[in-house]
């Protein structure tokens, strides 16, 4: 790295050389009148030689946890004496964020399905072309960050492929507890570009439509630790968490869903360990009635857990994973688990 000169960060339509910052909003699409919709960016190119990494979030646009961790590492966060360069993509879903949707609006066409995307294809492609040709194809790696879903809220944890050397690096690098391992759906972000040698990990942490500070100061630790796997900030070291797994195997994980329509009172929030046998959660009627207990099917954690306290049969209630004894010693013992 020593013998290296930092180099330009380039894009159509732009330039940002070592040692400077540039905040701007970059059109990836237009609105029926005709007016441009454009993704807000914060270039910040180190004076010294290093990688480049991309953060980006609200791929869906209900999911805001990530968007304030990418602020805080562009805006906060001194970056005066950094090696390398960052590119900061906090809203990548302007149009689903403007309206609090998950999905692109009016097809409802998902924009995590669409890279690497095209250029002259289905709107969801255009955008997922300009987004990765200008801004993810020119790094080395990067971290995507999303939340549960609407009504369900997830523990902080990695999802990438692990059979991939650099991704598996990057995801011990950040540090969390549990890492799902698996290659992930055609067209997603993550999956795509680490197909495309820029190895890339989902973040997963709480819930749609909020901020959750606990959680997004956790993901803050796991960027730092990031950075610092890498030499992107030297004065910094790798986190370990204290205890780690890795799920990839179906037998270790499973969703529990309801057996009967009604009210649930769950006795567990996410991130917390589940004993064999231990209730998890009932399902009653109003007038609290024919419950029906959902158990443990074996000792583990629970990733996600349902916050909208009212099922249909079928409806899932948490996701839950297996651990090993050890794992199961050390968080009794108080460690615990992020998130």
């Amino acid at each position: 790295m020593t013998d290296q000169e930092a180099e330009a960060f380039t894009f159509d339509g732009g330039r940002v050389d070592p040692g400077e910052t540039e905040e701007f909003r970059y059109p990836v699409t237009e609105t029926y009148l005709g007016d441009p919709v454009r993704i807000p960016v914060t270039i910040i190119n180190g004076p010294r030689p290093g990688p480049t990494i991309f953060l980006s979030a609200a791929i869906h646009g209900d999911e805001l946890n990530g968007i304030e961790v990418v602020r805080e590492v562009a805006q906060e966060w001194d970056h005066s004496d950094i090696c390398g360069t960052l590119v900061c993509l906090p809203v990548l879903n302007v149009q689903g964020f403007v309206t609090q949707e998950r999905y692109l609006p009016i097809y409802e066409r998902d924009l995590n399905r669409a890279f690497p995307g095209k250029q002259n294809s289905t709107g969801s492609n255009r955008i997922a072309y300009q987004i990765y040709h200008n801004f993810i194809e020119p790094c080395d790696f990067g971290l995507d960050f999303h939340t549960s879903t609407r009504g369900r809220t997830n523990m902080l944890h990695v999802r990438t492929d692990m059979d991939d050397e650099g991704a598996a690096r990057l995801a011990r690098a950040f540090g969390t507890n549990l890492i799902m391992a698996g290659e992930g759906s055609s067209g997603m972000l993550r999956r795509e570009a680490t197909d495309e040698g820029i190895p890339t990990i989902t973040l997963e942490m709480g819930e749609a439509h909020r901020f959750e500070r606990e959680l997004i100061d956790h993901a803050l630790e796991g960027v730092r630790s990031v950075f610092a796997e890498y030499g992107i900030y030297q004065q910094e070291t790798v986190r370990w968490p204290g205890w780690r797994t890795v799920i990839g195997d179906w037998s270790e994980k499973t969703w529990l869903r309801a057996d009967s329509g009604g009210i649930v009172e769950m006795y567990y929030e996410q991130g917390e360990l589940v004993h064999e046998g231990e209730v998890i959660c009932r399902i009653t009627n109003p007038f609290k009635s024919d419950a029906t207990v959902v158990k443990a099917p074996f000792t583990g954690l629970l990733v996600g857990v349902l916050e909208n306290p009212v099922v249909y049969p079928g409806n899932p209630l948490c996701h839950f994973i297996k651990i090993e004894e050890t794992q199961e010693r050390i968080i009794e013992a108080g460690s615990g688990a992020h998130g």
